[in-house]
């Protein structure tokens, strides 16, 4: 099998594809030819060292992947050979071939292609945990989605729109806002012309109900601002670096900053998480929501991959494809 490996911290271009045995098949696995890999931009993080959690080198990034089966372990009965799966692997799925535990496989929607599958699940569950979840998000209020042609805020705008709210998005280039419009936003701004913050409170009518805020940095600081009487800013994360929240701010108009951190509640919830990952299945089969189809890279070009991520050259998802 060929896998991507991390050998040592440091830039994602250091990453090098190397061929490995095949891992050994247990009584309740599955063996998948991994058809997609999602590329998610705090991978990158891991490879340089500099996520929150160090993970030590050597290792192979990836978490999220799609993949047919080929061989089933002797005590697994409701995974068929041929069958496309997902899984969300936390590293190690920068891979072709991966042997995984039946049990945390979730089959894959025709609705979906493999690309779509293995790219959505981190930024549509992000989505759906921060709004059903963690707030309750109705039909009617506006939401301010930072960063909005990123994965992760595509999927915002995308979930914002099937729940019946009023979106913003506001992102940086025309290909992004477009992809946007095309999920659902009422409105977009263009983040590197225009202020915001300003033009969120003049189309919200003074102010937005919910700020969704992948970005962080400046940006985040200032749309803070943009809440009005009650408003919510969801802290999803820091592309742009941890922002400075004045309390002074949240206090004014009874805001309120609610953090969102679905990967580690799942670990901690799984039965909650499962019926979530269902809601999410179901929004794909009933045409409610329309996950965006990823830019593919070959697994050779990993590093390029997620330095293209990092640099905001790419509108959309990014997967790899084996």
């Amino acid at each position: 099998m060929r896998a991507v490996v991390c050998n040592e911290l440091g830039p994602v271009e250091d990453l090098v594809v190397e061929e490995r045995p095949s891992p050994p098949l247990g009584p309740d696995d599955v063996r998948l030819e991994v058809s997609a890999c999602g590329v998610n931009y705090v991978e990158g993080l891991m490879v340089q060292g500099r996520y929150q959690v160090k993970i030590p080198a050597p290792f192979t990034p990836g978490m999220e992947v799609v993949g047919r089966v080929v061989e089933r372990g002797a005590q697994v009965v409701d995974r068929q050979v041929g069958q496309r799966l997902f899984v969300d692997v936390g590293i190690g799925g920068y891979v072709d071939e991966l042997v995984v535990p039946a049990a945390r496989t979730v089959p894959l929607p025709d609705e979906l292609t493999d690309g779509q599958g293995a790219t959505f699940m981190q930024s549509y569950l992000t989505g759906w945990f921060a709004l059903r979840e963690r707030i309750d998000a109705h039909h009617g209020q506006t939401m301010l989605v930072l960063g909005a042609g990123s994965g992760v805020g595509l999927a915002a705008v995308d979930l914002g729109d099937a729940l019946g709210l009023r979106v913003m998005a506001a992102a940086s280039s025309e290909e992004k806002r477009q992809l946007a419009r095309h999920r659902g936003a009422t409105w977009v701004i263009d983040s590197s012309t225009e202020d915001v913050k300003a033009r969120a409170r003049e189309l919200g009518g003074g102010g937005v109900d919910i700020v969704y805020d992948p970005v962080g940095g400046e940006l985040g600081e200032a749309c803070l601002r943009a809440l009005g009487d009650e408003g919510t800013h969801l802290v999803i994360g820091f592309v742009a670096g941890i922002p400075q929240l004045p309390a002074n701010q949240v206090l004014l108009r009874n805001r309120r900053v609610v953090g969102v951190e679905w990967g580690g509640w799942a670990g901690r919830h799984p039965e909650r998480n499962r019926a979530l990952v269902a809601e999410v299945l179901d929004l794909v089969r009933n045409g409610r929501i329309h996950p965006v189809e990823p830019h593919p890279y070959p697994l050779a070009d990993a590093g390029r991959a997620l330095r293209d991520l990092a640099e905001r050259r790419v509108a959309g998802k990014v997967a790899l494809v084996p």
